[in-house]
């Protein structure tokens, strides 16, 4: 069993991973929009992560007996100045889960939770991953600039992104 603190912190990830999901989506339908169908494609199987993301912190926190507790989620940004733009928040996103992560790990290690320090590693390694591509995209993005050519290209190359598991 995890204590009352420690459900609360998971529960608000859970709630953060949905965000990320919902931000996600927002943004693979502002690329749509552009007529972008790759980076949009993107995007939405990034969605599709962060939601299966939330997924394991729903049943962990059931698992260990405690109470899931779903809150609203916010809005998230619908509008951008570009793709570039989005990717840019998308990997400030990222940034942002990983120090939650690390947070719910430091209390984890403070209480000697260590079932919940053993399921929070693969979160500690899948954020490693997710920073990491969040940054490519961008690093690309800023890389070609207003190249409508090279950006065209990228995003026939973003939409052979399929969800992996």
């Amino acid at each position: 069993m995890i204590t009352s603190k420690m459900a609360g912190m998971l529960n608000a990830q859970l709630n953060k991973e949905y965000y990320s999901s919902y931000s996600y989506l927002a943004m693979a339908a502002y690329c749509a929009d552009q007529s972008f169908e790759g980076f949009a494609n993107w995007f939405r199987v990034q969605s599709q992560e962060e939601y299966m993301h939330a997924l394991k912190f729903y049943d962990y926190i059931q698992n260990q007996q405690a109470r899931v507790e779903l809150k609203a989620i916010q809005a998230p940004a619908v509008e951008f100045a570009s793709v570039c733009d989005a990717a840019t928040q998308a990997l400030k996103q990222e940034q942002s889960v990983t120090k939650s992560i690390y947070e719910i790990y430091a209390l984890a290690d403070e209480e000697r939770d260590y079932a919940t320090k053993n399921f929070l590693n693969w979160f500690v390694a899948e954020q490693v991953e997710e920073e990491a591509s969040a940054q490519l995209l961008v690093d690309k993005l800023q890389m070609i600039g207003e190249s409508r050519g090279s950006l065209l290209y990228l995003d026939k190359e973003a939409k052979k992104r399929t969800l992996a598991e």
